[in-house]
C-alpha cells in the first residue's frame, strides 16, 4: 500500500473541506475522534459480528470495506493534523484477534490515541486498524484501491454541498 499517497490524498480532501467550510486555522481533532469512532460503530454494525440476538447476515464486503476506508479517511487525517505522519508505513498483519475482540481493541486504541496524541499511540492505533482489516479479510491492495475511489465520492460530494 502506498500509504504516503494516501496521505496527499487525505490532505487535499482536508484542505478542501476546511476551506470551503471556513475551518481553516479551526482545531478540529476532537470532532475527527468522534467521526472516527462513529465510522467504527458504522462499521461494526454492518458486520453484525456482535449481534448475537439476530440472525440476519452481515452486509456485502463493497459495504463492509467502503465503511472501513470511512474510518481510514479520519485516521489519516488525525495524522496530518498532528504531523504524525511522515514515518507511518501500512503494518503488515499476519495475525489478529476475533472480530469482536478486534473491534474492541480499536476502540481502545482510539482512546488511548486521544489521551496521549502522540508517535507511539497513532502508530498503535494505525497497527490495531489494520488488524482490523486482517480480521475483515481485507489486503492493502483492496484497501487502497477503496480508499482512492471513496476519497474520489468525498470530493463529489463536496462539489455537491455534501
Amino acid at each position: 500500500m502506498d500509504i504516503k499517497k494516501l496521505f496527499s490524498m487525505q490532505r487535499q480532501l482536508d484542505e478542501r473541506i476546511e476551506t470551503e467550510r471556513g475551518l481553516r486555522g479551526e482545531r478540529l481533532v476532537e470532532r475527527k475522534l468522534l467521526a472516527l469512532l462513529v465510522e467504527i460503530g458504522e462499521l461494526a454494525n454492518e458486520t453484525r459480528c456482535f449481534k448475537f440476538w439476530s440472525s440476519k447476515p452481515k452486509a456485502a464486503e463493497e459495504t463492509i470495506l467502503e465503511e472501513y476506508v470511512d474510518g481510514l479517511h479520519f485516521i489519516l487525517s488525525l495524522g496530518l493534523d498532528l504531523s504524525l505522519h511522515e514515518h507511518v508505513k501500512w503494518p503488515h498483519v499476519q495475525e489478529s484477534k476475533s472480530l469482536v475482540e478486534q473491534f474492541l481493541h480499536v476502540f481502545e486504541a482510539v482512546q488511548t490515541f486521544r489521551k496521549k496524541m502522540d508517535e507511539q499511540a497513532y502508530d498503535q492505533l494505525v497497527y490495531a486498524y489494520a488488524q482490523l482489516g486482517h480480521a475483515l479479510q481485507f489486503n492493502a491492495e483492496q484497501i487502497e484501491r477503496a480508499y482512492v475511489a471513496k476519497n474520489e465520492v468525498n470530493h463529489e460530494r463536496q462539489s455537491h454541498n455534501y
